[in-house]
C-alpha cells in the first residue's frame, strides 16, 4: 500500500566451493580416475617458458580425453628448469633450447 516501506533486494552471496563442487561432479561423470606417482608436471609454452606444477594431483579420463592437473602452478623460464627437463623437451622447444645453447657459448666466448 501507499504507507508501507519498500522492500530490500536481497543479495544472493556467492558461493565458491558449489564452483568446486560442480566442477567435481562433470569430473566424476565424465569417470576420470586418480593418477598416483607423479611427482612434476610441465608444460611448455611458445615464448619458451614452462607452466611447471611441483607434486600435483592428476586425475585422467582416456575416453574422453580430458587431463586434470590440480595444484600449484609457477610460470619459470626453460633455463630454471634444465636440465631436468632435457628428455621431455619435444621437437617445437629444440630451437629455444638451441638459443639457450648459443647463448651459453656465447658468455663463454667473452670471459
Amino acid at each position: 500500500g501507499k504507507g508501507t516501506a519498500r522492500r530490500t533486494k536481497l543479495s544472493k552471496h556467492v558461493n565458491n566451493g558449489a564452483d568446486d563442487k560442480q566442477l567435481q561432479a562433470q569430473l566424476k561423470r565424465l569417470g576420470v580416475n586418480n593418477i598416483p606417482g607423479i611427482e612434476e608436471v610441465n608444460m611448455f609454452k611458445e615464448d619458451g617458458e614452462v607452466l611447471h606444477f611441483a607434486s600435483p594431483k592428476v586425475q585422467a579420463s582416456v575416453g574422453a580425453n580430458t587431463y586434470v592437473i590440480i595444484g600449484h602452478a609457477e610460470n619459470k623460464k626453460l633455463e630454471e628448469l634444465l636440465p631436468g627437463v632435457i628428455n621431455q623437451i619435444g621437437a617445437e622447444n629444440l630451437m629455444s633450447l638451441k638459443r639457450i645453447a648459443e647463448g651459453f657459448s656465447g658468455g663463454m666466448e667473452e670471459k
